[in-house]
């Protein structure tokens, strides 16, 4: 890995453990912070159960691709891309991953 993507990574696991800080754990569900550096993938997931029911969901996916910031999957409500910007990666490095080609184009943000 690149210097750039050890960057965006150690930017990508500082918002990250802020969301893990503001969501916290409790007896039932745990929100679980899984890093593969080698492969520069970044999630936030969350398991338990509550009230009889199973709770296991990834809340967050980003992976380093080419250089690039891939949100693959964004579970919170008002999108974690332009927290990354406001963290210092240019919005031509990120990639909206959970969306077509054809809407990306229609964003502030990279196609591919």
């Amino acid at each position: 890995m690149d210097l750039l993507n050890t960057q965006y990574g150690e930017i990508i696991e500082k918002v990250l453990q802020t969301y893990t800080d503001f969501l916290g754990s409790d007896d039932q569900v745990q929100v679980e912070l899984v890093f593969d550096r080698e492969r520069a993938r970044y999630l936030l997931v969350e398991t338990g159960w509550q009230n009889g029911y199973r709770i296991y969901g990834t809340l967050l996916h980003i992976d380093v691709i080419d250089n690039k910031l891939w949100i693959q999957h964004d579970g919170t409500e008002e999108g974690i891309a332009l927290e990354l910007v406001a963290a210092g990666i240019p919005k031509e490095c990120i990639v909206l991953g959970f969306r077509t080609p054809e809407q990306r184009k229609h964003t502030e943000f990279a196609i591919s």
